[in-house]
C-alpha cells in the first residue's frame, strides 16, 4: 500500500520539519510520498521544503507563483499525487499524523473517501467556534449537499475518487462540498485537534467569509429565491402602506410624515442592496468561470 500525502503550506517555515518528523515516525512501516505545496509563501517555506527533499527522496515540493488559496493548493497537490491512496492535511500540526492509520483502517472496510471531524480544537476561540457552528447550520439549510459540522480538509481519498475530483473544472472551489457532492462510499472519523505547532492561523475573518460565500453559492440557488421573496414582501408591504396613505389622505389626516418616509426608504433600499449583492455574487462566479484561466501556475519544483 502506497500513500501520497498532500500538505498545502503558506508561511509555515517553522512547521515543515516538525510535521515531517511526526509523519515519518507515525508511518515508519508504510511506504509514502509527501508532497508539500508552497502557496506563494512570503517566508522561507519552500527553502525548508527543498532541504527536506535533498535529504529524503520521499519528499516533493511545489512552489506556486503566488498565493492562490488553500483550496487551489490542494488541487495542485492532488494533480501531482500518483499513488493509490491520497491523504490531504494541513501544515500547522492540527491534523495529527497518527490519525492517518485510522483513516487507512476505515478505508480497508470498503470506503472510497474517509473524512474527518474535529471533536475539539485546543486553541480555537469561542467566537470562531460559534461562527463555524452557525455557518454549517445555514449552509446545510440553504443547500442540498449536507456537510458535517466541524469537518476539515483532513481526509483519505482512493485513486478513483481523486481522478473523479480532478475532472471538476470549477474555479471557486469549496472542496468539502465538492467531495460530498461527488458521492461514492464515504465515512467519517473524529479526532482531537492539538494546538498549532508554531505561528498563527492563516485563515483570517475575510478568508473565512470568502470560503463561506463560496460554499453557499457553489451548491445552492436559494439565496436568489430568498431575494425574490424579500422583493415580493417589500412590494406587499408597500401596497398595504399605500392603502393606509390613501385612506389618511381622503379622511384629511395627513401629516408631514418625514419619519415614516425615511423608514420606508431605508427598508426598501436595504432589500434592494441585499438582492443586488446576492445577484452580484452569482454573476461574479459566472464571470470567473467564463474566463477559463488556469487554476494556478507552478514557479518551482523540487
Amino acid at each position: 500500500m502506497k500513500l501520497s500525502i498532500i500538505i498545502p503550506a503558506f508561511n509555515e517555515e517553522r512547521n515543515i520539519h516538525l510535521l515531517y518528523s511526526q509523519i515519518t515516525e507515525s508511518l515508519s512501516d508504510i511506504e509514502f510520498e509527501c508532497i508539500f505545496v508552497d502557496d506563494g509563501s512570503e517566508d522561507k517555506t519552500f527553502a525548508e521544503i527543498k532541504i527536506l527533499a535533498d535529504k529524503d527522496k520521499r519528499v516533493k515540493g511545489l512552489s506556486l507563483s503566488r498565493n492562490f488559496g488553500h483550496q487551489t493548493a490542494l488541487l495542485a497537490g492532488l494533480n501531482e499525487a500518483k499513488n493509490e491512496i491520497v491523504i490531504t492535511m494541513d501544515a500547522d500540526g492540527q491534523h495529527p499524523p497518527e490519525v492517518i492509520k485510522k483513516l487507512i483502517e476505515e478505508h480497508l472496510k470498503g470506503y472510497d473517501i474517509v473524512n474527518t471531524r474535529r471533536i475539539s480544537t485546543a486553541d480555537t476561540k469561542y467566537m470562531k467556534k460559534l461562527f463555524s457552528k452557525w455557518y454549517y447550520k445555514i449552509l446545510n439549510t440553504l443547500t442540498d449537499v449536507q456537510i458535517e459540522p466541524a469537518s476539515s480538509d483532513f481526509r483519505l481519498m482512493s485513486r478513483k475518487t481523486v481522478d473523479a475530483y480532478l475532472k471538476i473544472e470549477e474555479r471557486d472551489r469549496f472542496t468539502r462540498g465538492l467531495i460530498k457532492w461527488m458521492g461514492f462510499k464515504q465515512s467519517i472519523i473524529e479526532f482531537d485537534a492539538p494546538e498549532r505547532m508554531t505561528g498563527t492561523t492563516k485563515y483570517t475573518l475575510n478568508k473565512m467569509l470568502r470560503l463561506a460565500f463560496d460554499g453557499i453559492t457553489a451548491f445552492s440557488s436559494k439565496p436568489l429565491k430568498i431575494s425574490l421573496i424579500l422583493g415580493f414582501s417589500a412590494i406587499l408591504l408597500g401596497l398595504i402602506y399605500s392603502v393606509y396613505v390613501f385612506v389618511a389622505y381622503i379622511s384629511g389626516n395627513t401629516t408631514s410624515g418625514w419619519t415614516s418616509t425615511m423608514l420606508v426608504i431605508l427598508f426598501l433600499g436595504g432589500f434592494q442592496l441585499l438582492s443586488i449583492g446576492i445577484i452580484g455574487e452569482y454573476i461574479a462566479r459566472i464571470f470567473n468561470e467564463s474566463k477559463n484561466r488556469p487554476h494556478y501556475f507552478i514557479k518551482d519544483k523540487c
